[in-house]
């Protein structure tokens, strides 16, 4: 995992011929790595890693949550937690039906996905 230190420059033609592909990174993240042109896509890269990011999110949350529900703190982050992913999810689907590529508040910044 590495911070996106590098400024990565999306082109109008990269975002209109990708942008279905963004948006479908939100449900399902991996298909715009197998399909032509999207894999080879700066800004569907950019947006399949923000969704695999919150992905694993999610099952952070899910583990923690269900692992601390014997200490009642548990009952706190699961729900908690899971509106939190669910804004940033529906944040970052917003942002690929607009055709931004901004990084999610708090995760955005870590690249999982080259």
């Amino acid at each position: 995992m590495s911070d996106q230190n590098e400024q990565v420059v999306y082109t109008q033609e990269d975002i209109d011929t990708n942008k279905g592909m963004g948006i479908l990174a939100y449900f399902i993240f991996f298909i715009p790595l197998l399909v032509e042109p999207a894999k080879n896509s700066p800004y569907a890269k950019f947006h399949v890693n923000q969704s695999l990011l919150v992905v694993l999110l999610g099952i952070a949350v899910n583990v923690i949550g269900s692992l601390t529900t014997v200490i009642l703190i548990g009952l706190l982050i699961l729900p908690v937690g899971g509106i939190f992913v669910f804004v940033l999810w529906v944040m970052g689907l917003m942002n690929a039906i607009k055709g931004e590529a901004k990084p999610l508040p708090l995760i955005g910044k870590f690249t999982l996905i080259k």
